[in-house]
């Protein structure tokens, strides 16, 4: 279903989370439930995924993730501090204390000077902290922007858990 490097990054995350005891969220917007669902392709991934949310409108984000609306209208849904407060937001919310956010802009529209197609917003958390990470994917396509934001969020995975 994936390709084979995401189901690689995917099988490490299981691994290492279950080595380190940690359960894990997911908080997605733009890759729609792709990261929980490259994580839940391994087998045994049970033990360690705790829920994956998916938040594709500003309301769901607030509702679900308790991100508040006015950083939302402030910043962007599409911006750094929403990120950051998707990912916090999924610790609180579902008890894991590792979790990856993601939220962009996969196109077709939707882009803008400031905020192109492919720029994506990713936050993540874990024993080491809360981080951030940005990328500006370029206009690869929708799938090629959303499938670039798994591998970057199985990576921030790793980080946070080896960390």
């Amino acid at each position: 279903m994936f390709p084979d490097d995401i189901d690689a990054l995917a099988r490490q995350v299981i691994e290492t989370a279950l080595v380190r005891g940690l359960m894990i969220a997911t908080a997605e917007s733009c890759t729609g439930g792709l990261i929980a669902g490259a994580l839940t392709a391994v087998p045994g991934s049970s033990a360690v995924l705790e829920r994956g949310f998916v938040t594709y409108s500003n309301a769901a984000k607030t509702g679900m993730l308790g991100v508040s609306a006015d950083l939302i209208d402030r910043h962007g849904a599409v911006s750094e501090p929403v990120a950051r407060a998707m990912a916090a937001g999924a610790v609180e919310r579902s008890g894991a204390p590792v979790s990856v956010s993601v939220t962009g802009i996969a196109g077709p529209d939707g882009g803008s000077d400031d905020k192109p197609v492919g720029l994506v917003h990713f936050g993540a958390v874990g024993p080491a902290g809360l981080i951030h990470a940005r990328h500006r994917f370029g206009d690869l396509g929708r799938e090629g922007i959303r499938l670039e934001s798994v591998r970057v969020a199985l990576r921030l995975l790793l980080d946070r858990i080896a960390a």
